[in-house]
């Protein structure tokens, strides 16, 4: 009987793993890919499979567990999100070469836009310089589909493959059939073979060149080539499209009155692209309509510029995702339509903030308190929101923060007047990539004082654990790692702890640590308290503190500009602040942030 459910394009991909007999799933959290591992866990423990699944400390660790998986001749896959790839793209070029045994997906899940990265590059263009194939699904069912397809791909041609999902895709609903479950019963047989598995210099040369006649063969392969969506329409000019631009443009060319009269190829393999298809189109059209997101991968490979309209003739807009309304605007052009030129009114929203009592709220009006004029470098998560705050002055990538305080350091040793250089990191990304900085800046004895944001979660991507946290994808019980000895490890010799939301205590600590660093070396402060989402609701109204704003106040603003809790508000009528009940979380903190100490303990919760 069939079985259909209403899925999350992640929950799809997970099913699909599941179905096609991925035996090892690995993983590092990161929008939009974080709900693929997690659904792939809820679907495992709900239906009892022996399939090995984890959050790995990083995107390239996670990789390297899943490739060794295949290599042993297991099914195999690893997700992240587009920046995450950057991290493993050291193993994926080398595993390029070696390629796969049993089958192994790589999902790199993109974001055009960008709605929560720091870029919104095209994976596409890995797997290119990677030289493995890469497919580009439209809709969360196709993406499900492209599993087996990959799977097929990668142990036919014994190659990693690329499944690459869109925020469109990753994001949103569709009714999915849910299939049988694949078989687990294949064992692990690593067959021990230097020259391919350990290869050297010259063995890696052969590799090269064998990965060459395999990307010949896969721009063959029939399962993957182009699709003509439209059988009956007939023209001088066709529309080539792949990913999410696929399924806009079905929508929008049957309302245009459009799909019966040009025709419209969908691209599920933007590389290698079929010979063939490259051929027969320029053959047989004049005119070419490339709509693809990001990049003009697929433009790049047809490469006849004077019959082609996209990106590099500024056709197709080179940034941002393309939206149906912009879509809409092409086709119409294409076809020689008068365009509506639709506009889509953006509504003013309110700034992203950290949420009412958030442990990081507290962490940087203590940073500000004891470096008040220093340089504040920062890191990817969710305390980035610090920049609200006026904590966070730079932010580049996972483990960042710690590498250009020493670069900031050694920018302003020879000067006179020194700033003091105050870094932030959460405690996920610090196991992530912090590390190495972190040993890097104590060997070079760099002046800086380093406050790791222990909320003890992966916070931003769904409050997945970490390597300290004791336990693991499925909930089983793990090793938990000692972050103050992992610290006094790296060689810091001040590393303290203390509570964030004690700020009485903990503005002094701060302090200590940023003198401590003027006139000797690494200063460590790991700020530790839960992020508010992971707590029980019972030890939250244990815990809680209920404030009330006194007529002390002078409407100065202060607590608002500098500590910016959305359950502060100020009510403008009475040129005052106000507290917002239903959002405060009763941390208390703000009591102590008031300059004229206007903010007090109520003495009930009414």
């Amino acid at each position: 009987m069939e079985r259909k459910k209403l899925m999350l394009g992640n929950e799809a991909i997970a099913q699909g793993l599941l179905e096609n007999g991925c035996a090892i799933a690995t993983s590092y959290p990161g929008t939009p890919a974080s709900e693929i591992l997690a659904s792939l866990v809820r679907i495992k423990r709900k239906n009892s499979l022996p399939v090995h699944a984890q959050w790995a400390v990083n995107e390239k660790v996670a990789f390297e567990i899943a490739y060794a998986g295949c290599m042993a001749g297991l099914r195999t896959a690893v997700s992240m999100k587009q920046v995450g790839l950057n991290v493993a793209s050291d193993p994926l070029m080398s595993a390029a070469y070696m390629g796969a045994k049993g089958g192994f997906i790589v999902i790199s899940a993109d974001d055009p836009g960008p709605h929560s990265s720091q870029t919104e590059q095209d994976s596409r263009l890995m797997a290119m310089m990677a030289k493995i194939p890469v497919l580009d699904p439209d809709s969360p069912a196709q993406a499900k589909e492209m599993i087996s397809i990959a799977y097929e791909l990668s142990e036919t041609f014994e190659i990693p493959v690329m499944l690459r999902p869109a925020t469109r895709v990753c994001h949103s609903r569709q009714d999915i059939r849910a299939e049988n479950f694949g078989s687990f019963e294949k064992k692990a047989d690593f067959k021990k073979d230097p020259a391919r598995w350990a290869a050297t210099p010259k063995f890696r040369f052969r590799l090269h060149t064998e990965l060459e006649k395999k990307l010949e063969k896969i721009a063959a392969f029939k399962k993957t080539a182009p699709v003509k969506l439209n059988k009956k329409a007939v023209a001088g000019k066709a529309v080539i499209v792949s990913g999410v631009a696929s399924a806009h443009a079905r929508e929008i060319m049957k309302d245009l009155g459009l799909w019966n009269k040009i025709p419209v190829f969908q691209v599920i393999q933007p590389y290698p692209l079929h010979r063939n298809f490259i051929s027969s189109v320029c053959k047989n059209y004049d005119e070419i309509l490339i709509i693809e997101e990001t990049m003009p991968v697929i433009e790049m490979q047809i490469a006849d510029r004077l019959r082609v309209k996209g990106k590099q003739n500024g056709f197709v807009p080179g940034v941002g995702e393309i939206l149906p309304e912009a879509i809409e605007e092409m086709l119409c052009d294409f076809a020689g339509l008068k365009s509506k030129k639709m506009t889509v009114q953006q509504q003013p929203g309110r700034r992203p903030t950290l949420c009412a009592g958030c442990p990081h709220r507290a962490s940087f009006f203590a940073i500000k308190k004891a470096a008040p004029k220093g340089i504040y470098t920062s890191d990817i998560g969710c305390y980035t929101l610090g920049l609200n705050l006026g904590a966070v002055d730079t932010v580049l990538c996972m483990g960042a923060a710690i590498s250009q305080a020493e670069g900031f350091y050694h920018a302003y040793k020879n000067e006179r007047k020194k700033p003091d250089i105050v870094a932030t990191i959460g405690d996920s990304t610090f196991f992530h990539a912090g590390i190495p900085a972190l040993i890097d800046a104590v060997v070079q004895n760099v002046h800086f004082t380093l406050v790791i944001l222990d909320n003890r979660t992966t916070a931003m991507t769904g409050n997945q654990p970490t390597p300290a946290s004791g336990f693991g994808a499925s909930g089983e019980k793990l090793e938990s790692v000692d972050m103050e000895a992992l610290v006094r490890g790296c060689g810091v010799k001040f590393c303290k702890t203390g509570d964030p939301c004690k700020i009485r205590e903990f503005i002094p600590l701060v302090k200590e640590a940023v003198q401590y660093a003027k006139d000797n070396g690494p200063a460590v402060v790991i700020a530790r308290h839960p992020c508010l989402i992971g707590r029980k609701k019972e030890e939250d109204q244990a815990k809680k503190i209920y404030v009330r704003i006194t007529d002390a106040c002078e409407g100065c603003k202060y607590c608002i500009r500098h500590f910016e809790c959305p359950a502060i508000i100020f009510d403008n009528d009475k040129k005052r602040a106000e507290i917002d009940s239903l959002l405060c979380s009763g941390c208390g903190v703000c009591i102590h942030v008031c300059p004229k100490k206007a903010i007090v303990v109520k003495l009930t919760a009414s």
